[in-house]
């Protein structure tokens, strides 16, 4: 059945219309009925078109108004910090935090104090918590604070991963994760040790220690795999011991000297009102640079409609034009020795670390796979004793960066934080520079997860700009996604009444066509000529729908994308202890030993989604008083397609995100009503015509 695509709910083409295709050939060169779209459906398609650039001109005028009051913004929010601290309520219960830190204390201690000659210091402000080790002089975490009402300057949110840690696991959920040193009064020292972090309360953008309890191991990250530690085929440059020289609330220098080799490492926030997510890192290198390369670190896992989809990518400059290329996740190690990058980026797809260098670097980089076994993601403590996620299952990558044999300083600008658009776009217009032209385009690092998404991301982003104007609106995401299905059901008005217009003479005819089978049983052929002769008296062609529906279906598929990878619906909550995170499947209720496909948790939208498609196709399909019997071969199909397309689709959309079943949702329920508009409009004109 070529034609019978599951967009159905878009086009509503009637089960017995899409099992016609097959049977029929064209029945007159003008199949398509083009001139069927009068004048003032052509004039309905412009309107809305212009309509659609306006919201789109208006949103960008919008978002730049924004921007030049963003800093101003901050200011204001600094100055009243302090006020809100004292007036709002936090979202930590004390009570409840104190029973979890007893509860988590004597296996958290067990492990996080163990004697060992490591160290940690940490550098924080409102958007990131950064903890460095003096083993390898880099990143052991990079920890994201969440929005709260002590800090609204932060855009992540709580999702039910870190809400399971926290109560299941809250050993794990200490931020930072060992003993640490925070700035002193003097930046020399000495400085103020802190015995263990905040439980709760931050997102791990980087795979960090896992604790242990009961027959599983505690597994320790390796220095290699820390982020901005120095690599080379010595593994031992890796766990070079550094030195703090200086140690204040922005700044941390650390210095190591090793063999033929003095690097000093220079790690800076930005002052008050700067860019968020991102920090600066200078690398100085006295002596011998071959083969040396700088490290991203593995970021954390985000699952996609249950799977997990890591991308690395890089910008390029040619020819003054840049272009931003996806980089194949190695299977081992791999060296790209003739790209020239502008950055690279290494995501988890909702978060992720971009490495800047702002001076010129040599020429390549350097990718490789790093096994799950050897530096876990914390999904694997969720019902671990139903072994739900394996660690083989959730590898990660590195990505890295060379040095320059003939320079002497590196140095870097990262951002690690939410692919937010309105983060990424800040940032860029932050660093942009007018009088040259250069802007960092960290906005490119954003992905649009799903088979076509090299198609359909275009369409993705055009329909996130609809979305973002609808939500200054509503300032409801899923209000949003249904504001933005109506919006995509009026840009393809036309083509959807072409499609329902079909189907409707379909319907019509039906009777006709099933008296013309019945009675042509032994002679199928003879039938078929018939068939064909009815539709060609009636002007009717079987497969009109097709054309529609394959223009709407980059439409369609960037609707898919941009749903299951939208960062502005990750944590967005509807209905709260129901639809909590528009990104991830719905829970109703949820139990303890998991169920083959189903899970642990029922999704009750996706049984919404069913019943709705079930109503759809007792609408789409016309009445028959036949008996079973006495049904054709279509019939028969047609009847059992009908009860198994809305079982079909229940099970598919099961895991999807809780968005996405609310976009088909909407697109269903409007498509009954404009097929129910449409056959009483034919119905009515049939009837004119009869008297």
């Amino acid at each position: 059945m070529h034609c019978k695509i599951a967009f159905a709910p878009v086009h509503n083409i009637s089960l017995e219309h899409q099992l016609s295709f097959n049977k029929y050939r064209l029945p007159h060169p003008n199949f398509l009925g083009i001139n069927s779209m009068d004048k003032r459906t052509l004039f309905f398609a412009l309107a809305t078109f212009m309509a659609l650039f306006g919201i789109n001109t208006y949103n960008d005028m919008r978002h730049e108004e924004k921007v030049r009051q963003w800093t101003l913004e901050q200011k204001v929010k600094k100055e009243k910090q302090s006020q809100l601290l004292e007036t709002e309520e936090t979202e930590e219960i004390p009570a409840e935090e104190e029973a979890l830190k007893k509860t988590a204390s004597a296996d958290f201690k067990s492990v996080a104090h163990k004697k060992t000659t490591q160290e940690y210091y940490v550098l924080e402000n409102n958007y990131q918590q950064l903890v460095f080790s003096n083993i390898g002089g880099a990143l052991i975490e990079i920890n994201l604070p969440f929005q709260s009402g002590s800090n609204k300057e932060s855009v992540v949110k709580s999702i039910e991963v870190d809400k399971e840690i926290k109560r299941d696991h809250p050993y794990n959920d200490y931020y930072p994760g060992h003993p640490y040193y925070t700035a002193g009064s003097e930046p020399q020292g000495p400085f103020d040790l802190h015995s263990e972090g905040k439980l709760g309360g931050y997102y791990p953008l980087l795979r960090r220690d896992l604790i242990e309890t009961g027959n599983w191991k505690s597994v320790k990250i390796e220095p290699r795999y820390f982020a901005l530690n120095i690599l080379a085929d010595q593994p031992e440059i890796s766990e070079i011991i550094y030195t703090v020289k200086h140690f204040d609330s922005t700044t941390l220098v650390l210095e190591a000297e090793h063999k033929r080799r003095k690097i000093t490492k220079t790690f800076t926030l930005p002052k008050e009102n700067g860019a968020p997510y991102v920090f600066d890192v200078s690398i100085k290198i006295e002596g011998d640079k071959k083969g040396l390369w700088i490290s991203s670190g593995v970021p954390e896992v985000e699952l996609f409609s249950g799977n997990s989809e890591p991308v690395m990518k890089y910008r390029i400059t040619r020819n003054q034009k840049p272009s931003v290329e996806l980089v194949p996740l190695p299977t081992d190690s791999n060296i790209n020795s003739s790209i020239h990058p502008d950055w690279l980026v290494n995501s988890n797809g909702f978060f992720g670390i971009i490495m800047d260098p702002l001076k010129d670097v040599a020429d390549g980089f350097k990718t490789s796979l790093v096994p799950g076994t050897t530096a876990p993601s914390r999904l694997i403590e969720i019902d671990q004793a139903y072994d739900r996620f394996q660690a083989k299952a959730l590898p990660g990558y590195l990505l890295m960066l060379p040095f320059k044999a003939d320079q002497k300083t590196m140095n870097l600008r990262i951002f690690a934080g939410p692919f937010s658009g309105s983060i990424l776009k800040s940032v860029d217009t932050i660093y942009s520079d007018p009088t040259t032209g250069y802007t960092p385009d960290y906005i490119a690092s954003q992905s649009y997860h799903g088979y076509f998404s090299f198609i359909s991301e275009p369409f993705a982003k055009f329909l996130f700009i609809l979305m973002n104007f609808f939500h200054s609106i509503t300032h409801s995401w899923a209000f949003s996604i249904v504001l933005l299905t109506v919006a995509l059901r009026i840009m393809m008005y036309p083509l959807n009444a072409w499609s329902v217009k079909s189907m409707v003479g379909m319907q019509q005819i039906g009777p006709e066509v099933a008296a013309i089978q019945e009675r042509n049983k032994k002679d199928p052929k003879k039938g078929q000529i018939e068939v064909m002769q009815l539709y060609q008296k009636k002007g009717i062609n079987p497969i009109s729908g097709c054309l529609p529906m394959l223009i709407q279906m980059p439409f369609l598929i960037g609707m898919f994308d941009l749903l299951k990878t939208t960062y502005e619906l990750r944590g967005a909550s509807f209905i709260p202890g129901w639809i909590d995170n528009l990104s991830a499947p719905d829970v109703l209720f949820s139990w303890s030993q998991p169920i083959f496909f189903i899970g642990n948790q029922f999704h009750l939208l996706p049984f919404f989604l069913g019943g709705v498609m079930f109503l759809q196709q007792k609408i789409s399909s016309p009445a028959t008083t036949v008996k079973s019997e006495d049904m054709t071969d279509m019939q028969r199909q047609q009847r059992m397609m009908g009860l198994f397309m809305p079982v079909i689709f229940t099970v598919m959309f099961y895991n999807f995100p809780s968005g996405l079943n609310i976009y088909w949702l909407s697109s269903m329920l409007l498509g009954i009503l404009q097929q129910w508009w449409t056959q009483r409009k034919m119905t009515n004109a049939k009837k004119a015509q009869l008297v």
